[in-house]
């Protein structure tokens, strides 16, 4: 359900802004959004998780703060961003 710690090294490497960038609103975006992709996967089997899914709607919401961040600092990271990462808006 968790992601593993070379999957996790894979992502801060593809959305790092320079070397050991590991808190960059895109690598904090990126990492969230493989642990939703993770769970999504997980509720397909287990229907009746609820006490996932609710840790599901936080990573959401979180995941969401961060993009509305991006999005007024700066709107091309912001599109180039969900763009990388195939999110709908």
């Amino acid at each position: 359900m968790s992601i593993t710690a070379d999957r996790k090294a894979e992502v801060i490497k593809k959305y790092a802004k320079k070397s050991g960038d590991t808190g960059s609103p895109e690598v904090q975006v990126a990492l969230l959004s493989e642990r939703i992709n993770n769970l999504t996967d997980h509720f397909k089997t287990h229907v009746k998780d609820n006490h996932s899914r609710r840790g599901l709607l936080k990573l959401v919401s979180q995941r969401r703060q961060l993009l509305d961040y991006v999005k007024r600092i700066d709107e091309a990271r912001y599109k180039d961003l969900i763009e990388r990462l195939n999110i709908r808006r």
